[in-house]
Formats: structure tokens, sequence, C-alpha cells
């Protein structure tokens, strides 16, 4: 296809003759700016599984293009999101690091894996929150500015066993007008930032950094379980308004809360859906391995899923493959599940509210993980919670298969997510999380309160719309 020509050349802007160039040059039409992209790596260490997964994100938009390499493999070492074995966590890393390697190398253009994000559970982690104000003399604000002010931020006293994962501005100030998004460009004499920081004990750290770093890699940061999580199933409009999320794991159940489009909670429960197999091996006497079978293929949170004439075969303990097993009543299967995700939530209620955040933690709540995915479970947490309930799924990417996409892929997309953050650069990302965790000391960061204006607003704004 010919396409019918200007009559100004576009490189040079002369004047074309009768419809052709004085110089019967082509003319040259303005080129699209070819996508740049650069690799970057997770590893995901939980109770159930480790995943490692390659992606290419666009350096500019910072957002994940394609997924290239994936690799999982079953945990090792690994009890309720705590280390027991390192050695046999290192050697499960290297084993999904490997496999992810691999497929990655047709498009990786010889470049090697180097490093890679990690994950840090929440079980580990204690959100701060306070404010900090910075003279800025009247001029215009710049990034250096902000940068300054979060500089400051890091600097504060606080136990010398924490490291910062996560520093996160939640709302800026310039001299009386608060609540602003974006001060990039205003005028002040004075620039405050209410901020949310993560952090971590120095030991649990090294001990998730050395699983990766015994296979030769490096740790480009750390980001916490259930964050990557909102990342990956909220939308925008969840993140703002505020909402919970709750990632059902296999070893621990991980709660993030979210308000004005940020992180302001990380909590854990030691609970997850490896105590509902536990249960069930015990209360149909049948091997775990049987137990998580019957959980995946018959399990309900509650009774309204199945009729109460509904019949399962339970292999019992030691049974082989080709001896029929006992037959029970779905619904006394049913009755082993409910209880347990009911304290589950319960536990995640009393959690919420311990911490003062039983009304900044919105109306909303998205479940995640991969125990989330039993049958009538959203409609059990409505229940308990008294909350809007919906499952979360991750957003889909480029060269993800659908069994690598679900609920129990969360996290791991949700690092993906983070690590396309620094696509292509050493320096800051572009988001407002502009200190890369790269295990900066939080010389005496002190645990204190939300700031008083961001609790009143966001009590405030609750008690007026829900």
């Amino acid at each position: 296809m010919r396409f019918a020509q200007s009559l100004f050349d576009f490189d040079k802007m002369k004047p074309l003759q009768n419809g052709k160039d004085t110089e019967d040059k082509n003319i040259n039409l303005p080129q699209r700016k070819k996508t740049q992209t650069a690799p970057v790596a997770i590893v995901d260490i939980g109770t159930s599984k480790i995943c490692c997964m390659i992606a290419l994100a666009d350096t500019e938009t910072r957002k994940l293009v394609e997924v290239i390499g994936i690799g999982h493999h079953a945990s090792a070492g690994m009890k309720n999101g705590n280390i027991i074995d390192l050695k046999a966590v290192e050697n499960a890393v290297g084993s999904a690091v490997q496999a992810a390697e691999n497929m990655a190398r047709p498009k990786m253009n010889g470049e090697t894996l180097e490093s890679v994000f990690v994950n840090i559970p929440a079980l580990f982690t204690t959100p701060h929150h306070f404010s900090v104000d910075v003279r800025i003399s009247g001029h215009q604000i710049t990034e250096k500015d902000i940068d300054a002010a979060l500089y400051q931020a890091r600097n504060i006293a606080a136990p010398g066993h924490e490291e910062i994962v996560h520093v996160i501005p939640v709302s800026y100030s310039v001299d009386n007008q608060t609540g602003i998004r974006t001060p990039v460009g205003m005028y002040g004499h004075e620039l405050g930032v209410d901020l949310s920081i993560i952090s971590a004990p120095v030991s649990a750290l090294k001990n998730f950094a050395s699983a990766v770093t015994a296979n030769h890699l490096d740790v480009s940061g750390f980001c916490a379980s259930p964050y990557a999580s909102g990342l990956s199933c909220l939308v925008p409009d969840e993140r703002d308004l505020g909402c919970t999320i709750i990632d059902m794991g296999a070893g621990t159940t991980q709660i993030a809360v979210f308000f004005d489009g940020a992180l302001i909670y990380t909590g854990a429960i030691p609970v997850g859906g490896q105590h509902v197999t536990n249960d069930i091996a015990r209360g149909l006497t049948t091997s775990v391995m049987d137990a998580e079978r019957i959980k995946i293929l018959y399990g309900c949170a509650s009774g309204v899923a199945h009729s109460d004439h509904d019949s399962i075969d339970v292999p019992a303990v030691g049974e082989s493959g080709g001896i029929a097993g006992n037959k029970v009543p779905r619904s006394l299967l049913t009755g082993i599940i409910q209880p347990r995700l009911e304290e589950t939530f319960e536990l995640v209620r009393a959690k919420l509210n311990d911490d003062g955040l039983g009304q900044i933690a919105g109306r909303r709540v998205v479940l995640t993980g991969g125990a989330s995915q039993l049958a009538g479970i959203s409609e059990l947490a409505r229940h308990v919670l008294d909350k809007q309930v919906r499952l979360g799924s991750p957003e889909q990417i480029s060269g993800l298969p659908e069994s690598t996409g679900g609920p129990g892929f969360a996290t791991t997309l949700g690092l993906l997510a983070h690590a396309a953050e620094f696509a292509g650069q050493t320096a800051r990302p572009r988001t407002p999380q502009r200190i890369p965790a790269l295990g900066i000391p939080a010389i005496g960061l002190p645990s204190l309160g939300l700031p008083d204006n961001l609790l009143k607003k966001a009590a405030s704004w609750f008690r007026e719309n829900w």
C-alpha cells in the first residue's frame, strides 16, 4: 500500500514541486517510538510453593509487557510463612529459578539473570505512620524537595534491628493546604508529607535474602506480600476509597489496607489453607495428601452450595489406591471446613479492630490467594466481616498461562508489577515509593500511630459514607 504524499517533506519541511521532492528523495514519515523493554525478575517464597517469574517491562511506562519465564516448585523448609530449613528453601528456590531462566533464555537477548525482587511475608512486617515537614522558602516545589522530605523520613530514629521495606507517601500538604496528591509545581514555604512506612526485622530479611543469594543472584529489593497482592488485584477506586485485601495462603492469612490510593497497613494471622487441610485429614481420618485433594474437589465454605444427600469417597490412612474408601456425606466435610474459615475471618476482624483499623479498612474486602478458591467463601466472609466482599484475581499479562494467572499467584504477579517500577534503572522508581527497598537501615524509626489528620480524615469519611 502506498501513502499519498503531502505537500511537505516531514523531515526537512521543504515544499514539493509537482508532487515530487526536488531532490527526488523518499518522504520520511514520522516514526512511532519503539518500545524499550528491560527484563525484571522476582522470587516469591511461600509456604506451599516457591515461584520465580521473569518478564519484560516498558522502561518508559514502567508497566509489564510480557511474561517470558516461569518456574515454580513445591516449597520445602517452610512452615506457616517461616523458614525452618534454610538449605531446603535454597534448593527449592534454585529449582524454580533454573526453570524460569530456561524458559526465558530465547527472549533475554544474551542477558543473564543477575538480581530479583523478593517477597517478605506480612508476618514479619510492622507498619509505621508519621509526618515530616521541609522548608522550601517560597520557591516552586520540585522532585528534589520531595526527595528531601523522604530522605528526612529515612533518617528518623528507629530500632536498630529493623530495616525499611517500603516508604510510601499517603498525602502532601503545602503551607496550610492539605490533602494534596502531587505538589510538584506548586509554590509555598513548607512542604509536608504523611508517610506510610513498612519495616521488617533485619534477621528475617537476611534469611529470605540468603535463600536467593545462595543461588548466585543478588536481591534488588523486598516487597511485602499483601502489598504485592493489592497491586495485582485491586482496582484504583478500591485503593482510593478504602479497601482491605485478604490474601489467604497455605500457612498464613495476610492483610493489607489501602486508603487514599496508598498502602497504610499490613498484618497477618498464622492460619491458612493448610490448617483447613489438616482439619480434614483429622476429621475424616485420611492422609494429608488425600485431604488436600478432597478439599480442592469437594470443599465448600458453607452448606448452601450442595445437597445434604451428596456423598464423597474418603480413603483411610494407609489404604492403597485400589481399595474403596469410606463414603461420608459432603455436609460432614463442610462441617469441618466452615468453622475453621469462620475462625480465620473472626481473627482478621479482631486484628483490624485491635490495631485501630476497624473503620479505616473500609466497607470493601477483596479475597485472594490459593485458599480463597473454595465455593461459598465470599458469602461466608461477607457474613462474618459484615462488609462487601469479592474474589480478586490478578490482571492478565501477555505470555502468562491460565494455570498461573489465578488467585494463587496474586502475590507473584504483584511482585512483578512492583519490579516493573524499577525497569531499566537503578535510581528511584516513577511511583510515589521513591526510596528503593534495598535494605535501607531504619535507624530509630518510631512505631507511631496514624497521623491525627489522616486518621480523622479517614474516620470522618467512613462515618459520613457508611
